[in-house]
């Protein structure tokens, strides 16, 4: 579900078809309320089986905390310090497969530690792994405790074969493959993880995979974003009557402000840190949650990507807080914090959180000076975490579990409350979750997603040569290797269906970027559900994540959404505002717009 980003505004008067399906027919076996990467992981595992089952998220989908993640799929080594050994070897798993199931988005990431001791926190880490509590001072790791942890990862490693085993430098070495480090440091360890560059691209591929399943088989498979849950709903003289366990909620079009009544026999809620709110809406108050907010920041800083030499730089800083630097593109991550949420506020990187990123890269690159100008994009999300009570937000676990409770005092449906999870395992977990559903409904499973490919993954090239060739392959007079090698990028092999559309009728790459054409966007707004300006600069291309939304693109694509989704000049004038707002209190980018 996530944080909304409403203006008050209502963006659309034309009923989408995403809703009237659902409006149509509004019953289902299973409904999901929440559209991150774990609602929308058991969308399809659910699909695959044969249930109906539709899923609504109350903003855009991935726009949560799953669209604010350090783009990382990650067995999770830090994890090994608070004993979760099932949780690193399921995520060591689920990285290797998602390397084959969706190589379109998740590739091998080298990453490097720089350590500055032998032996340090030698004496705390027993206390930190028995007690979950930082004893003492922080001080940072050494190359034993790093040696010995990077020795567990490759152990949990050792059956997937999709990732060379990690390799330690000393000083001269490591200065000669990363020049700009600091000169103190006496090591260098280096293994691979993985990494999703377009998370919210990967989360829409997931998502059509399960309408496609819906479509395929003996049920359905319906979803919409921009529709929450407000309340229960009024339930019908069948559920009066007492037929069957269902209860009905009230949904209300975020877009338009209907409101409208739906039912289903299990409910899951898959809200993240909003899981508990979620449960109040519907009459059923829980205590589940305590997340942690999580910022990050975006650099156009030629000299620190270069310094990064391709590889993350993962260490742990002065405070003892796992942190990250690394490249992607032409732009550098920098994260995280990881603090105690207020539920109340918006999350958003402040200025505190700036300094403090600006620290971290002096700590590891002290001769390279970032300014807060050289910041294009900065983002933050709030992890969907347990609640931790005194247990320090580091030492929280990254674990999930599942909730079962009924509603309305045992007579109605079943909800199953998702408490945690993160997105490297959301494959796993969402097949867990659906074996509960399974199970509920008196059901078997019936596919395994283990090893089938996620949307534009089907198919990919396996290599730099045959990545070439495809897109030689589908080059045009009118086409260059750019603009395919784009397309490739962003849908993965489903680039395909995107070229047969852009070549049903005339076209044109806009004036503001030759990243996107007229008739590209007319696609997204027919094809993925394009709720609102902002869903194409943040969530459908990386446009503003790489800093480069400006006035004459914002006025660009919304001219070409009002067509394609019937704004008039009133509203298609409200949604430039809107984005407006959205890019400048949430991520910290200020555009002008070209309109009076």
């Amino acid at each position: 579900m996530g944080p909304t980003d409403s203006s008050g505004h209502t963006a659309s008067t034309t009923p989408r078809a995403s809703v009237q399906e659902l409006r149509i027919r509004p019953r289902a076996q299973v409904l999901i309320i929440g559209g991150g990467i774990n609602g929308v992981g058991t969308f399809r595992d659910l699909a695959l089986q044969g249930i109906d089952v539709a899923l609504v998220e109350r903003g855009d989908y991935c726009q949560g905390a799953s669209g604010a993640s350090s783009h990382m799929i990650h067995g999770g080594i830090r994890y090994l310090e608070n004993g979760e050994f099932r949780l690193v070897r399921e995520s060591v798993v689920e990285r290797n497969r998602l390397l084959r199931i969706a190589p379109h988005y998740v590739k091998p990431l080298q990453t490097t530690i720089p350590i500055f001791s032998t032996f340090s926190g030698v004496l705390n880490a027993p206390l930190r792994f028995l007690t979950h509590k930082q004893q003492g001072k922080p001080r940072e790791r050494g190359a034993f405790l790093i040696k010995l942890g990077l020795s567990m990862y490759d152990f949990f490693s050792r059956d997937g074969g999709s990732v060379p085993r990690h390799q330690f430098r000393g000083r001269s070495r490591a200065l000669a493959e990363l020049p700009k480090l600091h000169p103190g440091i006496k090591y260098a360890a280096t293994y691979f993880d993985a990494s999703v560059h377009n998370p919210e691209r990967l989360t829409l591929d997931v998502l059509r995979d399960g309408e496609k399943a819906g479509s395929l088989g003996p049920a359905d498979a319906r979803a919409s974003n921009y529709l929450s849950v407000v309340s229960m709903g009024t339930s019908s003289g069948a559920e009066r009557a007492g037929a069957g366990k269902t209860s009905t909620v009230q949904l209300r079009d975020e877009l338009t402000g209907e409101v409208f009544d739906f039912t289903a026999d299990v409910i899951v809620n898959t809200t993240g840190a909003w899981v508990d709110m979620t449960n109040q809406a519907m009459g059923a108050a829980s205590s589940f949650m305590g997340g942690t907010k999580g910022s990050h920041i975006v650099l156009d800083h030629p000299e620190l990507l270069e310094a990064c030499n391709g590889r993350e730089i993962f260490f742990e800083h002065t405070d003892g807080r796992i942190v990250l630097i690394y490249p992607m593109g032409d732009r550098v991550l920098v994260g995280t914090t990881d603090v105690d949420a207020d539920m109340a506020e918006d999350a958003i990187c402040t200025d505190a959180e700036i300094d403090y990123f600006f620290d971290l890269i002096g700590h590891v690159f002290p001769s390279i000076d970032v300014a807060r100008e050289q910041i294009v994009y900065t983002f933050s999300g709030v992890r969907p975490l347990p609640k931790h009570d005194a247990t320090q937000p580091g030492f929280v676990s990254r674990d999930y579990r599942i909730e079962r409770a009924p509603l309305s005092g045992g007579s109605g449906a079943v909800v199953l409350s998702l408490v945690g999870g993160k997105w490297t395992t959301f494959r796993a977990l969402a097949e867990h979750l659906s074996n509960e559903v399974l199970d509920v409904l008196g059901r078997e499973r019936k596919v395994s997603t283990a090893k089938l490919a996620i949307g534009g993954g089907a198919g990919f090239p396996e290599s730099d040569a045959g990545i070439q060739q495809w897109i030689k392959a589908h080059m045009t007079d009118g086409r260059d290797a750019d603009r395919i090698s784009g397309l490739l990028t962003r849908y993965g092999t489903r680039a395909s269906d995107v070229l047969e559309h852009l070549d049903g009728g005339p076209d044109r790459l806009l004036h503001s970027t030759r990243e996107l054409s007229v008739r590209e966007l007319e696609f997204m707004a027919g094809q993925e559900q394009i709720g609102r300006l902002i869903d194409v600069l943040i969530r459908r291309t990386s446009l503003a994540f790489r800093g480069l939304v400006t006035g004459e693109l914002l006025n660009e694509v919304a001219d070409v959404l009002a067509g394609a989704l019937g704004w008039s000049a009133e509203e298609k004038a409200a949604e430039i505002h809107h984005a407006q707002e959205v890019l400048e209190r949430f991520h910290g980018v200020q555009v002008h717009s070209l309109v009076a």
